[in-house]
């Protein structure tokens, strides 16, 4: 019997701001990235993925500037490099209100952010889509961020997974044992909404969080939403075997991704989980038209618009190096820094190591990932050269013009996929995770550590055994504040 094809799973690569991964093509005459704050330039796109039966729309995000080229943040700036940049969750409630199925994987980074409120604004967007969201979770990786919270400079590196690794406790606490099935009743005649014997308050005391209340949320459709995370270094790797449900890589070719995605599935597998459990996508960036003749001239039309100066804005803040600084035909090597580690490691994975002009050449479109230029046949076989030899699940897809990057994909490729048993025509019912995974119910399976916290685990010690069964009662001091 022959084996049935995998389906390729399909994200739109996609940031609130106008230069995401391709510097100063903001500029050509079909670009819309300049209308990154109309909420119909974003229920548009929804709607046009969708249309294309994509699976989510992946949403990056950054809270600092990219400042080390030439020391100053003057070239971001310019070439809007991922700034000014907006906050990634305003937009998705408009999308899901103009769509049905298409997911939402929003990035926010646990140095930045309390966990008891993201809990919250993380189920609100649960509800609100109909259990349509992923999170994104990711550590951070500019100083500049850092310093305008009020620290000196960025958390080490494994320092900050080790805090992620808490962050994560004390929201599958909140999202899964918080809030007991059945707690929320709504019953008018009896005038009871919530059972309170069956809320319970987390009681985590930890070594960077202190939560002892319970969720300010209701159960959402997922609970817990998909947890997507970003960042293959040996422990962003170990992190994303214990949570992540998928996974974003950086790889240059299929051959040098089969080796990272067999070792991250190995990985999966020693954390004790089922190694279909998660779902690993790379970053591509796809210029297609009717030929490979018309997609080549598209593609040197758009690269006349590129900003080599932007470009390397981009580079400097996720590799933490002044590219101004460096010899432009000397072949580049990874350092050990708080910044993206992967992004160099990524360059010189094939053994080949990129100069700082080769960067200009060939990533000022594409940004952290390859370029694939070609007719439908073309970029087809590529893409399912990726999945079957490279052993990635799908793609990160960027866009090098703003929306016509998606709109030829879908025109062009996603047809071509169809016909070869690649792309889907239509969605699977039920949540993002029951689409993206096959699972019925969409709660995390049972392997995943949210589990543990969940209660379909049995025998599980009690997030808050001493207070099972009782309504949760403020402290004696609160009481009296509430009272005065």
């Amino acid at each position: 019997m022959t084996k049935p094809k995998k389906r390729i799973i399909l994200n739109a690569f996609d940031m609130t701001c106008v230069g995401h991964q391709a510097a100063g093509t903001w500029r050509h005459p079909s670009s819309q990235a300049s209308r990154y704050n109309d909420i119909e330039y974003w229920t548009n796109l929804a709607l046009e993925l969708e249309r294309g039966a994509f699976d989510a729309l992946f949403i990056a995000d950054v809270v600092g500037v990219y400042d080390v080229y030439r020391g100053s943040a003057e070239a971001a700036l310019q070439d809007a490099a991922q700034v000014p940049v907006n906050d990634p969750f305003g937009a998705i409630s408009a999308m899901a209100a103009v769509t049905k199925n298409v997911g939402f994987g929003v990035t926010a980074a646990v140095t930045f952010e309390h966990p008891y409120l993201l809990a919250r604004r993380l189920s609100t967007l649960d509800h609100l889509t109909k259990g349509r969201v992923a999170w994104n979770v990711v550590s951070s990786y500019l100083d500049s961020a850092a310093r305008n919270i009020g620290m000196d400079r960025q958390i080490e590196h494994d320092a900050r997974y080790d805090l992620a690794d808490e962050y994560m406790e004390v929201l599958y606490k909140l999202w899964e044992g918080s809030w007991e099935d059945g707690a929320v009743l709504r019953d008018k005649e009896k005038g009871i909404f919530t059972d309170a014997s069956k809320v319970h308050p987390i009681q985590h005391d930890g070594k960077y969080f202190n939560v002892p209340g319970f969720h300010l949320c209701e159960p959402s459709p997922q609970r817990t939403p998909v947890i997507f995370q970003a960042g293959a270094s040996a422990r962003g790797r170990r992190f994303a075997a214990r949570h992540a449900e998928a996974m974003f890589v950086l790889a240059t070719a299929p051959e040098t991704a089969r080796k990272l995605t067999d070792q991250i599935r190995a990985e999966v597998a020693a954390a004790g989980r089922e190694p279909d459990s998660l779902k690993i996508f790379t970053l591509l960036t796809v210029i297609t038209g009717p030929t490979d003749e018309a997609a080549q001239r598209k593609y040197e039309e758009y690269l006349s618009y590129a900003s080599p100066e932007g470009a390397l804005a981009l580079y400097g803040g996720w590799t933490g190096l002044d590219f101004s600084s460096l010899d432009p035909d000397t072949p580049l090597t990874a350092v050990e820094n708080d910044s993206l580690r992967t992004t160099l490691e990524s360059l010189a994975a094939d053994g080949e190591a990129w100069t700082v002009r080769e960067v200009i050449q060939r990533r000022s479109i594409g940004g952290l990932g390859p370029v694939l230029v070609g007719g439908p046949k073309k970029v087809a076989d590529e893409l399912e050269r990726w999945v079957d030899e490279g052993g990635v699940d799908g793609f990160n897809l960027a866009y090098a013009i703003t929306p016509a990057s998606t709109t030829d994909f879908i025109d062009f490729v996603v047809p071509e996929l169809r016909k070869r048993g690649r792309a889907q025509s239509g969605y699977a019912p039920g949540t993002l995770r029951e689409k993206l995974l096959g699972d019925e119910g969409g709660r995390v399976r049972t392997s995943h550590p949210a589990a543990q916290w969940g209660p379909y685990y049995v025998g599980r010690e009690s997030v808050a055994a001493s207070s099972r069964g009782q309504p949760f009662t403020a402290p004696a001091k609160d009481r009296r504040d509430a009272a005065e």
